[in-house]
């Protein structure tokens, strides 16, 4: 016999950044002012056309406003269930929540990451979750420690090269000029 129950999802930590929560909020509020009145309007529109059951344009219609709702709904709920950390951390020579670090490996590759909430991943930025294990593997840690961190790839060591909790050049928004590891 197999055991069919199912194992609790870890779980999960609600934080996020203040651009980040900027980022959700300038989302509902496109969403809420601009988006849903303009989508009602095209429904609005398309219902006086007659036959709604075979009116492609209420129906895909109706069928938006529904994400759009469900969209907001999400959001609302997300917005007030998540702590924004806004405080550099008492000591800014370790990696916590919102820190930028560099990381060198053994063959002197550099990877440059952000630690961040879910809602704010950002491979192409470097922006990992606060839950992903590498991320996990590097909270508390100092600059100039070696860590070692179990990935689904297997076993890493990394040095840590650089911690800043001000945003920091490299970070420009662009893709960075590294190969990304997977499953970071």
């Amino acid at each position: 016999m197999t055991d069919t129950t199912k194992k609790p999802l870890p779980k999960r930590s609600l934080l996020i950044t203040p651009e980040g929560e900027q980022l959700l909020q300038q989302e509902h509020d496109y969403l809420w002012r601009e988006e849903r009145p303009r989508v009602t309007q095209q429904v609005s529109d398309a219902a006086k056309l007659g036959d709604r059951s075979e009116n492609a344009e209420y129906i895909y219609g109706k069928k938006r406003l529904r994400q759009i709702d469900s969209r907001l709904r999400f959001l609302r709920k997300r917005l007030e269930a998540l702590t924004v950390v806004d405080r550099k951390p008492a000591n800014a020579d370790k990696v916590y929540f919102g820190a930028w670090i560099e990381l060198e490996d053994d063959a002197e590759e550099l990877y440059r990451y952000r630690i961040v909430g879910e809602d704010e991943i950002d491979l192409k930025r470097g922006y990992i979750s606060v839950d992903a294990p590498l991320a996990r593997g590097l909270m508390g840690k100092a600059l100039e420690e070696e860590v070692e961190v179990m990935l689904p790839k297997g076993l890493e060591t990394y040095y840590v090269i650089a911690i800043a909790y001000d945003k920091p050049a490299w970070d420009t928004g662009e893709p960075p000029m590294h190969r990304w590891a997977d499953n970071h």
